[in-house]
């Protein structure tokens, strides 16, 4: 790989969660190991209740079983992330108290207050190959996913995600953020289509760091009293300083659990 895209990707590690970085390179697998309970997860999965202001938000162990378990997606590894993954708001400041929230959400931290939340590491498994260059590639050309899930009462998962649409439209010609120690910019925010759930928004958030730019994925749905939210970084595009797909096998997982 040359300098140049090793540099780029060192950017990249710079400003994400350190739980979705660390999805990549593999962790303890222990994530829902209760998979395969159908009649467990059935009971515990939300109804629409979005709009009612007096519905109640999923238990933490009910949230647990909506939550990503390995086996959920195909040809992905699943990991739950453990609390030094984990990051705060008040670790992420912004330059435009607008976009506060939605630095929050990008780096993994919880939107407003939920009653429960949980957190998954979700990534592809690389192509396997006798040739240790093209392993490489196929190492680094895997998608990583931090999956957040967040239960709130009444109608908070309609007012976070109302929230961060708002963020979304009035930053997207972009702003700093401070995650980590280190300055990022936003330089754009861009919708795009998403499917899933009651309530689907997924964004590209293209991110300058040091000059150099790479392309991050935000995607959320709500279902009932039930917010996922997932960041997802492609180590091969953000060397390039291109783009990448959505996640779509993750993102259809989560729906199906959800729904």
């Amino acid at each position: 790989m040359r300098p140049t895209a090793i540099r780029r990707t060192a950017v990249a590690a710079t400003v994400m969660s350190l739980a979705l970085l660390t999805a990549a390179c593999g962790s303890d697998g222990d994530a829902g190991k209760d998979n395969g309970k159908a009649a467990d997860s059935a009971s515990a999965k939300p109804a629409d209740k979005g709009a009612d202001s007096t519905a109640k938000a999923l238990t933490a162990a009910e949230l647990e079983k909506v939550s990503l378990a390995e086996g959920d997606v195909k040809d992905h590894k699943v990991a739950k992330a453990t609390p030094a993954d984990a990051i705060e708001g008040d670790a992420v400041t912004v330059d435009k108290a607008a976009c506060d929230v939605f630095a929050d959400v990008l780096m993994g931290a919880k939107a407003g207050k939920p009653a429960a939340s949980t957190q998954r590491k979700v990534a592809g498994l690389p192509k396997k190959s006798d040739d240790p260059e093209k392993m490489l590639e196929a190492v680094m050309d895997v998608t990583t996913t931090l999956a957040t899930l967040q239960a709130y009462d009444g109608k908070g998962a309609d007012e976070a995600l109302a929230g961060l649409r708002t963020a979304a439209t009035e930053c997207a010609s972009g702003f700093t953020l401070t995650a980590a120690g280190a300055k990022q910019k936003v330089t754009k925010i861009a919708e795009v289509p998403v499917k899933g759930a009651e309530e689907a928004v997924a964004w590209t958030v293209t991110v300058e760091g040091e000059g150099e730019k790479y392309a991050m994925k935000l995607i959320q749905l709500r279902q009932g009293t039930t917010l996922a939210s997932l960041t997802s970084l492609n180590l091969s595009a953000a060397a390039e300083g291109g783009d990448f797909e959505l996640p779509t096998a993750v993102i259809d997982a989560q729906a199906a659990k959800l729904a």
